[in-house]
């Protein structure tokens, strides 16, 4: 499956690199996002969600494990699975019920939630890269390839 990468000099970037893969999504998909403490997840899922059309502030999941955002044309969840104990919890809070194809599941930490998660689609990996970020696409199902061939268009 295609993968890409490149460098995002700082905070604005990742953001704006959000909104590019906000743009290049054609339908709802489901996302992991893997990195280090302070790599930029949030950040960049931040990017995503206001470049689908959310106008206020993006707060992250880290306590509730999930934020949703009913957007216009699209339900968008922030999950954040950092302080899961178990992975067998997303079973009780009914987690299956948030993906279907017309939401956006953008998740941080997914390796937290083990089998309990879909397939994602697309993974995002971020790391450091000296004061910057490196943000590697992995595509993992067709959708996946086609918006990572999307967003390396505009690269």
């Amino acid at each position: 499956m295609k993968e890409f990468s490149t460098i995002l000099e700082n905070e604005e970037a990742t953001v704006a690199m959000g909104n590019h893969i906000a743009q290049s999504l054609s339908q709802g998909m489901t996302i992991f996002l893997h990195g280090d403490l302070g790599a930029g997840k949030t950040t960049l899922s931040r990017g995503i969600i206001q470049g689908l059309g959310h106008n206020g502030r993006v707060k992250s999941p880290t306590y509730t494990l999930v934020e949703p955002y009913e957007l216009e044309n699209i339900s968008a969840y922030h999950f954040d699975l950092y302080r899961l104990a178990d992975p067998e919890e997303l079973e009780f809070m009914g987690f299956r019920d948030y993906f279907n194809d017309k939401a956006l599941c953008l998740i941080e930490w997914p390796e937290k939630g083990q089998a309990f998660l879909p397939k994602a689609d697309l993974e995002l990996y971020l790391t450091y890269a000296d004061e910057q970020r490196e943000i590697r696409f992995q595509a993992l199902s067709e959708i996946g390839e086609q918006t990572v061939l999307k967003i390396e268009s505009k690269y």
